[in-house]
């Protein structure tokens, strides 16, 4: 519980003065807004994306004020950086909440923030909206948590799929000791296994290691059909399979969508060649998609990750039709039961909406391949959809 002196100094601090949904010093002549909080990993192992996620939150809140707001009234984003952790996803919260007075938040971007902060979200009734975190434990986090991302239950599942269906019967493991790497790493071994399959080895790393070979070593010499990677930073992922390569390890790699990223890849290079990968990916046909993509390349001159990209967009337009609905950014009653009510058509596919635990009905996966360093361009991301993931 947050004592109410802190609160109250906090409030102070900030010298936030209420006024139905708008929110500014006293004395200031501020026009009146929709206000949302955001939590993106702004800094620390999972930047990449949440740096990416948050950008394209505000390309959607531009478009929206471009065209007369919300009811003629502007949409804020107030960001906090909640650094891919669960305890800097606390601060973030309490910074929020306690100062500036959010009620509905759009985040976290990392599974673990999403599951240190969203404990307090139940707590408070404040609206708990992520485009990002995958963690399957989410699913049960409460009444106000609620997510566009596709859980890795799902992932887990159709991952040990494609592993059985492509002949991998051994398989060798390492991941990065978070949330969101640990929870993909168990869901794949569990199918995995579930299908007859064996797991012959498993590392975890720290988020700060450098040098994986001491690891890769132990698990080429189990001598495993196939190598899966789940890391939370790109860096990181991008690392261990050139340093796979480079220690001999010459078998298929698989991962997650993290270790596909353009900084993964490019840190990979050519080793990244042939990796497959189970992820959410925009349909080509998606006109509305591939118009977001464009924009977002005209504004910030890069382009990655684009399902997660969308899947950020996406949230705020949403967001925005609650408010519209509801009319008030402090009634996150209101705001959630819009949320049950939404089927929404946008950038990351047509007709999906929420079920009762809040988690995303009406999207699937495909498998990807990485291409070969030279064919790796902008507008292919660096890979090619081999089709449907494996679902049964």
């Amino acid at each position: 519980m947050k004592h109410p002196l802190v609160a109250t100094l906090l409030l102070a601090m900030s010298c936030v003065l209420l006024v139905g949904a708008a929110a500014g010093c006293a004395g200031e002549d501020e026009p009146e807004t929709y206000r949302l909080g955001v939590m993106a990993a702004l800094t620390g192992p999972g930047e990449t994306y949440g740096n990416l996620s948050h950008r394209a939150m505000q390309l959607a809140m531009e478009e929206i004020n471009e065209a007369g707001g919300i009811n003629g009234t502007p949409l804020e984003l107030v960001a906090e950086d909640s650094k891919c952790n669960a305890q800097d996803a606390i601060t973030a919260y309490n910074k929020l909440t306690d100062v500036d007075n959010i009620k509905i938040i759009l985040g976290t971007s990392c599974s673990g923030a999403m599951l240190g902060a969203a404990p307090l979200a139940e707590e408070d009734g404040v609206v708990l909206f992520s485009s990002s975190a995958t963690n399957p434990d989410i699913a049960d986090a409460g009444d106000y948590i609620f997510r566009t991302a596709i859980s890795d239950e799902k992932l887990g599942i159709e991952t040990g799929n494609l592993l059985w269906a492509d002949g991998i019967r051994t398989l060798a493991t390492i991941s990065e000791q978070t949330d969101y790497a640990e929870g993909v790493r168990r869901g794949v071994s569990d199918r995995f296994e579930a299908l007859g399959g064996e797991v012959v080895g498993f590392e975890r790393y720290q988020t700060e290691t450098l040098d994986f070979r001491a690891q890769l070593t132990i698990l080429r010499g189990l001598n495993p059909d196939g190598l899966f990677v789940a890391a939370q930073g790109e860096a990181s992922a991008g690392s261990i399979l050139k340093q796979a390569r480079e220690i001999g390890y010459d078998g298929p790699v698989y991962s997650e969508v993290v270790t596909i990223g353009s900084t993964a890849l490019e840190v990979a290079g050519e080793a990244a060649t042939g990796l497959k990968a189970v992820i959410a990916d925009l349909d080509p046909a998606n006109d509305r998609g591939q118009s977001v993509l464009q924009a977002f390349r005209a504004k910030y001159n890069y382009l990655t990750l684009p399902w997660y990209l969308g899947s950020a967009y996406d949230s705020v337009y949403i967001a925005a039709e609650c408010l519209k609905e509801t009319e008030d950014d402090q009634d996150a009653d209101a705001f959630r039961d819009c949320l049950y009510d939404v089927t929404w058509s946008g950038t990351i596919g047509n007709n999906y909406s929420f079920d009762s635990r809040g988690e995303v009905v009406g999207l699937s996966n495909v498998v990807i391949e990485i291409l070969p360093l030279a064919e790796r361009t902008e507008e292919n991301q660096g890979y090619r959809v081999l089709g449907p993931a494996p679902t049964g």
